[in-house]
């Protein structure tokens, strides 16, 4: 079994997706969009049929999926959750993910070192998502 998270995104899903590829060095497996999937027989409005109905992104084997929500839906933004990254023993690693997590996002908590020997940060990126990095030992 696997659980794994899925985000919605208000139209901007792909250059979401294109982000994420360059921050974790990562990679979108599939992608599928509106046109041409069951939901293109539907009234979809002006421009919608480039918008991304699902997406699988991987990153040194971690996964998430991905879409623009349905058309006409509101995103409510992202709450009750945070998306965490976990890298033992790799702060500089850990440090440039933070540090490119937060371009134009907001860091809420800067990355440093804790009371329980990791350095971590918390950051809501450019797209509303928020992330928690963490890098023990």
């Amino acid at each position: 079994m696997q659980i794994e998270t899925y985000l919605f995104f208000g139209g901007n899903c792909e250059e979401a997706l294109k982000f994420y590829e360059q921050v974790f060095a990562g990679k979108t497996l599939a992608l599928h969009r509106y046109g041409g999937s069951p939901m293109d027989d539907a009234d979809l409005p002006a421009g919608w049929k480039d918008k991304v109905m699902h997406a699988t992104f991987e990153s040194e084997g971690a996964r998430f999926m991905a879409s623009d929500t349905m058309p006409g839906t509101a995103t409510a933004g992202y709450t009750g959750f945070s998306m965490s990254v976990n890298l033992p023993k790799e702060k500089d690693k850990g440090e440039r993910i933070f540090n490119a997590l937060g371009q134009g996002g907001h860091v809420t908590m800067p990355f440093s070192p804790t009371f329980w020997g990791a350095h971590f940060g918390m950051v809501t990126d450019r797209f509303g998502v928020p992330w928690m990095v963490n890098c023990e030992g």
